[in-house]
């Protein structure tokens, strides 16, 4: 069970805007779609969804050629699709009857989603009235009102504030747990990381990188170190012959050229008992490994952190909270 785009290529005249990509989700999840402007996203969406033909390939949805008979698909698009002028539960109503659905469970989905998006009290009013987070909300419902099987989701956190994004999130992640196929295409690659197992990035039509988030990571070195310290550390990093690429108010951003290096760094901190109260260990963002790939050779980037664990002494002397190093009051030196 699944869908399964085999080998999918396109072109637009002597243009190749899609050529030869794979994409497999056999369990329900997010799967992430990525791409700069241009790369080719929104042509493979239209041919998963029908809406225009593929060249070559095969797209099929459990072992069945994909039509809008074979599977129910839910969509939200990256522009906005509502309109200014009708009353919401009016347009609401309408999407629902375009997927089939009857005027009793219609009311009741729609009631249903309102309640959990919290845009009850905006159904009586027209799209216009709506601040462009509510109307995302309600543009997000017309995708799955009707209870889709495949969901794709294009910029679904546009316009959201930090309190809308979280319970959109969240509904998002009931939706897998409910058995939804969901695929989701976003700039901000945090949003990305947070969601999806698997990744596919398109660059010019053609795959760059596809698979698991963390093997892909993986196979990226540590090369940065950030220490937060109550006193001023510059020497001894002097003293480890290491670079300090950035450093301010006892905050450093350190250049390592392997982990060892940051393990030494901290045990020589350790030693001169300096209170620490952050140590990470550095690895590329899927933002970092992105723009490499899509960015050319020259791309620079930022670095966020990975996990990892060390002791000292016999002790653990950091532990893990919010994916920072700190150091462990009981073991405080």
């Amino acid at each position: 069970m699944g869908l399964k785009i085999e080998n999918v290529s396109k072109k637009y005249g002597t243009k190749q805007v899609v050529d030869n990509i794979s994409i497999k989700l056999d369990k329900p999840e997010v799967f992430g779609l990525l791409g700069t402007n241009g790369a080719g996203k929104t042509t493979t969406i239209r041919m998963l969804l029908g809406i225009i033909k593929k060249d070559s390939g095969t797209i099929t949805w459990n072992d069945k050629e994909v039509d809008r008979k074979s599977v129910n698909f839910g969509y939200l698009p990256e522009e906005r699709g509502v309109y200014p002028k009708v009353k919401i539960m009016d347009q609401l109503k309408y999407f629902a009857e375009l997927k089939g659905m009857k005027k009793e469970e219609t009311i009741k989905s729609i009631n249903n989603w309102a309640k959990k998006l919290k845009v009850e009290e905006y159904l009586e009013l027209p799209a216009e009235k709506l601040s462009k987070g509510n109307q995302q909300k309600i543009q997000f419902m017309t995708a799955v009102i009707h209870n889709p099987d495949l969901i794709v989701l294009d910029e679904p956190f546009s316009g959201l504030d930090p309190v809308n994004t979280e319970i959109l999130k969240n509904v998002i992640i009931d939706l897998v747990k409910k058995g939804k196929y969901i695929i989701m295409s976003a700039h901000e690659m945090h949003t990305i990381e947070e969601f999806c197992t698997d990744i596919l990035i398109l660059n010019k039509g053609k795959t760059v990188l596809k698979g698991n988030i963390q093997e892909i990571k993986n196979t990226y070195k540590a090369n940065r170190i950030k220490i937060e310290s109550t006193e001023d550390i510059t020497e001894i990093i002097k003293e480890q012959k290491l670079k300090i690429e950035n450093s301010h108010d006892n905050s450093y951003v350190v250049k390592i050229d392997n982990e060892k290096q940051g393990h030494d760094l901290l045990k020589e901190i350790v030693k001169k008992k300096i209170e620490i109260n952050k140590f990470e260990i550095l690895k590329p963002s899927l933002n970092d490994i992105f723009i490499e790939k899509v960015g050319g050779k020259n791309a620079w980037y930022t670095y966020s952190n990975e996990i990892h664990c060390a002791w000292y002494d016999k002790k653990k002397i950091i532990y893990n909270i919010n994916n920072n190093y700190i150091i462990n009051d009981s073991n405080r030196i």
